[in-house]
This record gives structure tokens, C-alpha cells and sequence, in this order.
């Protein structure tokens, strides 16, 4: 398992946008990597995922909305995310998944907060 740590988040209105990324320690060449996000009182929910190939895919509830990229070389995974709406506030994560999006990560970081509010 590769460290990743989060960055990006922060406070905007409803309709705003951000742009989260995700930074590896090493290599994430190989890894398909996926953000999740944890709001008070709610479990923690898969949000976007690419594969190692660059493939995206994303919860029905970001979709339209939020776009994931990687760039290897920089060892970076970025979360577009636009015309954000309160419910998505929360705090956001990034991990490799152990099996399945679903599935989580088997180590998490400190995460970065998104705070949708006017």
C-alpha cells in the first residue's frame, strides 16, 4: 500500500466547485485508486474510482457532477467536483480499494473537508 495523502478541500457555496487531489508517496501506476467521503452520522461512501488503466466510474449521486483524472508521473488523482450541493458536504478521502469500490481502503488518511454551505 502506497501513502496517499488528501488536499484541496475547503468552503464554497452551493454551485461552487473544488478540486480535490490525491498525492502518492510512491508509484501509483498499478493501483486503481478511488475517493470516499464521511459525513457526520453517515457511513463512509464510495465516491469516484479510476482503474489503472484511467478508467472512471463514479456513485450515481456525483455523477455528471464530479470527474476523476490521474497523472502517474505526478503520482496525483484529482476529484473535479462541480456545481457541488449541500449534501455533499463531508469529509473527503482517497484510498486503494482492497477488492471492490465498495470495498474501501485498507489504510485511510486524515482526508480533506468539503464544506458546502451559502
Amino acid at each position: 500500500q502506497v501513502p496517499l495523502v488528501e488536499s484541496g478541500g475547503g468552503l464554497v457555496e452551493p454551485g461552487g466547485s473544488l478540486r480535490l487531489s490525491c498525492r502518492a508517496s510512491g508509484a501509483i501506476f498499478s493501483y486503481a485508486i478511488g475517493w470516499y467521503r464521511s459525513a457526520p452520522g453517515k457511513q463512509r461512501e464510495w465516491v469516484a474510482g479510476i482503474t489503472s488503466s484511467g478508467t472512471p466510474n463514479y456513485a450515481v449521486s456525483v455523477e455528471g457532477r464530479f470527474t476523476i483524472s490521474r497523472d502517474n508521473a505526478k503520482r496525483t488523482v484529482t476529484l473535479q467536483a462541480n456545481n457541488l450541493k449541500s449534501e455533499d458536504t463531508a469529509t473527503y478521502y482517497c484510498a486503494i480499494p482492497r477488492t471492490n469500490w465498495a470495498s474501501g481502503g485498507a489504510r485511510w488518511g486524515q482526508g480533506t473537508q468539503v464544506t458546502v454551505s451559502s
